[in-house]
């Protein structure tokens, strides 16, 4: 590969490793839902993020030229080998974190994924075009959930806020632009993630201190995903997720 597509390569495994861990993920709420619609909700959601994985991994591996599948792409790499940013692989914990976490990069999908649909690559601003839609879904969905947890009882106020402290350090990552991804940008593939801060902030601001909740400018104060170094739970995780594909290697169904 030049440099050019290798650039490309990384990028486009990097989208895909944060659809396909936050998919995983939302996943676990299936049949643990605080009641059924919500339940197959969230499941919907998970389903559409592994869509959206299963594109770019298979573009990712068109470029790479060397005969490999989506499924190869995903089941066959380490926990260091992954380069998804690191609020996708945070467990699910309570229903007011994963909608807390839901929100914030539903936002910045909607933001991303909007500027996205113009990149100079054909293939990514049609998979963009395609996914910005779900993700306007999404936030028409959790936004509710936000001010109903915020403004219901002092139980589902306190959880929120403990939630916003846990994800708070984790925000600042979905605008760190490694010099790679700069280079993407120059040529109109990729979108510089910095523009988007600003707004994003401004718009989660707004938005939560409508209930009484204050967040901090999202300044960057954890981060290692996209380099491989990630947190203690993305290894728990992908030994559960990959298990079939390493136990019984070219399974097909």
């Amino acid at each position: 590969m030049s440099q050019n597509q290798k650039n490309l390569y990384r990028f486009l495994v990097g989208l895909a490793d944060d659809s396909v861990v936050l998919s995983h993920r939302l996943s676990e709420w299936c049949s643990n839902g605080p009641y059924l619609e919500e339940d197959i909700a969230l499941s919907n959601i998970a389903l559409d993020y592994l869509g959206r994985a299963r594109m770019f991994y298979q573009y990712a591996a068109k470029i790479e030229g060397r005969n490999r599948s989506e499924d190869d792409i995903a089941y066959t790499r380490n926990e260091r080998e992954y380069t998804n940013l690191l609020i996708h692989e945070l467990p699910i914990n309570d229903f007011a974190f994963t909608m807390l976490r839901q929100f914030f990069v539903d936002v910045f999908y909607c933001q991303y994924l909007d500027r996205l649909c113009n990149s100079t690559d054909t293939t990514v601003a049609a998979i963009a075009a395609k996914s910005v839609k779900e993700s306007r879904y999404h936030l028409k969905r959790s936004e509710p959930w936000i001010r109903q947890l915020s403004e219901g009882t002092d139980e589902s106020k306190r959880r929120i806020l403990e939630a916003k402290m846990e994800l708070e350090s984790f925000t600042g990552e979905l605008f760190l632009m490694p010099e790679w991804e700069k280079v993407l940008v120059e040529s109109g593939v990729a979108v510089d993630r910095e523009l988007i801060k600003s707004k994003w902030d401004q718009y989660v601001q707004k938005f939560l201190a409508a209930s009484e909740i204050e967040l901090a400018d999202s300044e960057l104060k954890i981060s290692g995903g996209r380099n491989g170094v990630h947190t203690e739970f993305l290894g728990h995780m992908l030994s559960e997720m990959q298990f079939l594909q390493r136990a019984y290697p070219g399974l097909k169904w």
